[in-house]
């Protein structure tokens, strides 16, 4: 019991300590960028305003990028730790099960055949998106013999992953004139976004997060089986939706708000299981914590990769994450 009551609290103070690290990489992110500013500047940006090109750009440019890039981490590194429980695939995350690409398909589908060019109306047609993504692979990896299984959804993820890029990249062939408004969104970015885009989503964010944290303990139930699982007297029908809404809501607000970032979801999930262990009662809220400050990091580093051109935090992130893609695949081959 001491042991337990021990190893609690120490990753109670690791949550405290990551939280001071992710503040620090937030405020970098206010701080640094293509136009000269540094942290006093940021603080008087709010608390002496005089309307200086540094303060506007301050307040107006970098604060909704680091707000949404904070929120759009911790979605995707949630919901890649759920996705992964619940599939028992160690490589399911948004990008890999076709949510990212169905969401991109969304999003030209609207702007072909509505003429959809806000940053508001691709959020919403994303969210759409990615929704239908996920139920669509659920579903496919649900049928036949066996029920769902983690080769049958990884695979369906695959196989509606390659069919929305490529009826995504026909329509885009067919229609030049809308590449340049989509490409840089499809590339997953927070440059530009403003905390406009941030609202209207927000409840879906916060409501995701909420059911991952109540339903953490009956994964934790369902990862031991589903028979011992229904023998504890769970409903693992209800727990498996409960868990679908979650990366459903998650998954195409993080979409929605800064287009199809890959990896997140990914790696997250496995820094923290291999840091703290598998109990998801801490596993949720250390991806929403290592999720954010993954993607605050991206997007610093994206601002200076090709200084003084900037590139999408997308291709940061799958700097990284394609290796460890490789790595995993490899592992999981070995152990099949």
């Amino acid at each position: 019991m001491k042991m337990l009551m021990k190893q609690d609290r120490n990753k109670l103070i690791g949550v405290f300590i990551s939280i001071a690290i992710i503040s620090f990489l937030f405020l970098v992110s206010l701080a640094y960028g293509y136009t000269k500013t540094n942290f006093r500047m940021v603080f008087d940006a709010y608390l002496a305003f005089d309307d200086s090109v540094e303060h506007v750009v301050i307040q107006t440019m970098r604060m909704p990028r680091a707000v949404i890039a904070t929120l759009v981490g911790a979605a995707l590194g949630v919901s890649g730790a759920i996705m992964q429980a619940l599939t028992r695939n160690a490589m399911a995350s948004p990008g890999i099960l076709g949510i990212n690409a169905g969401a991109s398909f969304s999003v030209v589908l609207g702007m072909t055949l509505f003429n959809v060019y806000s940053l508001q109306g691709f959020m919403w047609l994303a969210f759409l998106g990615a929704l239908g993504a996920a139920i669509s692979v659920y579903i496919l990896g649900s049928i036949g013999r066996g029920g769902l299984t983690k080769l049958k959804l990884t695979m369906a993820g695959v196989v509606l992953s390659s069919l929305f890029s490529s009826l995504t990249t026909g329509m885009l062939i067919l229609s030049e004139n809308r590449l340049e408004s989509v490409m840089f969104w499809m590339a997953g970015s927070v440059e530009g976004r403003k905390l406009e885009l941030v609202s209207p989503v927000l409840p879906f964010i916060i409501l995701g997060l909420v059911v991952a944290i109540l339903i953490s303990s009956k994964i934790n139930a369902l990862q031991l089986g589903e028979d011992v699982a229904k023998g504890l007297g769970q409903k693992t029908w209800l727990v498996k939706s409960l868990g679908l809404l979650v990366v459903v809501l998650l998954s195409g607000g993080a979409v929605s708000m800064a287009g199809p970032i890959g990896f997140v979801g990914l790696i997250v999930p496995h820094i923290v299981r291999g840091l703290i262990g598998i109990d998801h009662r801490w596993v949720i809220p250390f991806c929403a914590i290592f999720g954010a400050g993954l993607m605050l990091a991206a997007d610093i580093l994206a601002r200076f990769i090709l200084f003084p051109s900037e590139v999408p935090v997308g291709v940061a992130t799958a700097v990284a994450g394609a290796p460890f893609f490789i790595y995993l695949a490899r592992k999981e081959v070995v152990k099949g």
